[in-house]
């Protein structure tokens, strides 16, 4: 039986559509602990390369036979190494073509729903959590928190009929590279930012829009300025249905605000946004954040990361209701130290102000987020 790779695009409608993996990671212990391939119906198991060498008939014996394997490494190489000693053994097996640095960079479009002729989708980073979104109009489209594959997008547009008009970042991202600012260049679109965020390449300052409109639709700002995770970070509403929450509000409660090493500061500010501005909305404004801890646990049964915001305050009621003093003292107890993994780089490099080769940038972006740690009770 001869060995074939399957492709990380493959891998994530298994995921998505919830049929049956099981994986091999021949990883450290440390890397696949810290971040892996995660599903409803997906099984693995981590058995470190040197362990494998080491004990080759012992792990074959403790593979499933009813199922095809796929091994997994970082970058393909040692998968395919493994993955030829199984095929010797006559093992139905595959290997991630790739790595997980391809699963890093795979996103998956799931159609959300339609508004005034606007229809929303979701772009899944799934080995990232990340969560991109692009509003696609008669005519225009406008691109939230794009992820730089930035080809997902433009292909998308020519396939729907649309030019992209609009890029808008919710926030100076902080575990992995934005693509707003190249897609706006490719497209000859706008691109929107808080200017307090800091960055040093030209933009349209959030500060100064009230709004931002395209065909019929219009997408609020101003009303919705959510600093907290940081200090230039912005919600958007989409007429009145859709809340595009950045690292706001999470599916599972708030976002942090301690990235900054400015906690009291932030934690006020998020107290405020969430009382002056959020609590206010109607609950049935869907709820649609800029990243998720985990997949499997906080998709919903159509597939999206979203939630009305209705069930959010139900599931999360001590944070919506607790006091500014309890809210504050709930926040400092349960601020994580625990940051993206090389946070400080790709904030500089989000700002403009330093640059890096594909290699180095994929790099820099390998493991999981951190962002999506959350502040989901008030008894942590």
């Amino acid at each position: 039986m001869s060995l074939r790779p399957m492709t990380a695009e493959r891998i994530a409608k298994m995921v998505v559509e919830d049929e049956s993996l099981f994986i091999l990671d021949v990883r450290s212990e440390e890397a696949y602990e810290g971040w892996n391939i995660e599903g409803l119906r997906t099984d693995s198991r981590n058995v470190p390369y040197a362990t494998f060498q080491e004990a080759i008939d012992e792990t074959i014996d403790q593979l499933p036979k009813d199922r095809p394997i796929l091994v997994v490494c970082a970058k393909e190489k040692t998968s395919i190494l493994v993955g030829e000693e199984l095929a010797a053994r006559s093992i139905d097996v595959y290997y991630l073509e790739g790595g997980m640095q391809a699963w890093s960079e795979q996103l998956v479009p799931i159609f959300i729903g339609t508004t005034k002729s606007v229809d929303v989708y979701q772009w899944i980073r799934i080995g990232k959590g990340c969560l991109s979104y692009m509003l696609v109009g008669e005519t225009e489209a406008v691109v939230i928190d794009a992820a730089r594959m930035i080809d997902v997008y433009t292909n998308f547009a020519k396939e729907q009929g649309v030019r992209i008009s609009h890029v808008v970042d919710s926030h100076l991202h902080a575990d992995h590279i934005t693509g707003g600012p190249m897609l706006a260049q490719e497209t000859d679109a706008r691109y929107y930012m808080m200017r307090s965020e800091g960055a040093v390449f030209p933009l349209e300052p959030l500060e100064e829009h009230e709004s931002i409109t395209f065909d019929d639709s219009t997408l609020r700002v101003i009303a919705l300025k959510t600093p907290g995770h940081t200090p230039g970070s912005v919600s958007f509403l989409l007429n009145d249905t859709y809340l595009f929450s950045g690292d706001t509000v999470f599916v599972s409660g708030l976002g942090r605000p301690d990235l900054g090493n400015r906690v009291d500061e932030w934690a006020n500010d998020l107290y405020e946004t969430v009382h002056r501005s959020i609590v206010p909305m109607t609950e049935d404004v869907l709820v649609l954040p800029g990243h998720y801890a985990n997949y499997v646990e906080e998709r919903n049964e159509r597939g999206f990361v979203g939630k009305t915001l209705g069930d959010i305050r139900r599931e999360n009621e001590a944070m919506f209701t607790a006091s500014k003093e309890e809210f504050l003292r709930q926040v400092r107890q349960s601020a994580s130290s625990v940051k993206p993994p090389n946070f400080e780089e790709i904030v500089a490099l989000n700002r403009g102000e330093t640059e890096a080769s594909l290699e180095e940038i994929r790099t820099l972006e390998i493991g999981p987020n951190r962002c999506a740690v959350h502040h989901s009770t008030c008894d942590q």
